[in-house]
């Protein structure tokens, strides 16, 4: 927990699949901005390959809001 305007909080960041299904999952304090997160939301997908191999760890495409539209985050 976190203190911010609304008091104690949390905040959870989330990847997801393009059907919702979750991906990894990051919960920081409720003040910690979204932009510092990203990159180790997305550094935990782990997306399991059937049979043999190791799993999948980069998504093909990405979708974020305006937290995320930063020089730093298009880069990576």
């Amino acid at each position: 927990l976190g203190r911010s305007r609304g008091g104690f909080t949390s905040k959870l960041h989330l990847s997801a699949d393009g059907r919702c299904r979750p991906l990894s999952l990051v919960i920081t304090p409720g003040q910690r901005a979204d932009c510092t997160q990203f990159r180790l939301v997305l550094e935990k997908i782990r997306v399991p390959r059937q049979g043999l191999g190791r799993p999948r760890k980069k998504p093909d495409s990405l979708a974020a809001d305006k937290a995320y539209s930063n020089g730093p985050i298009r880069e990576y």
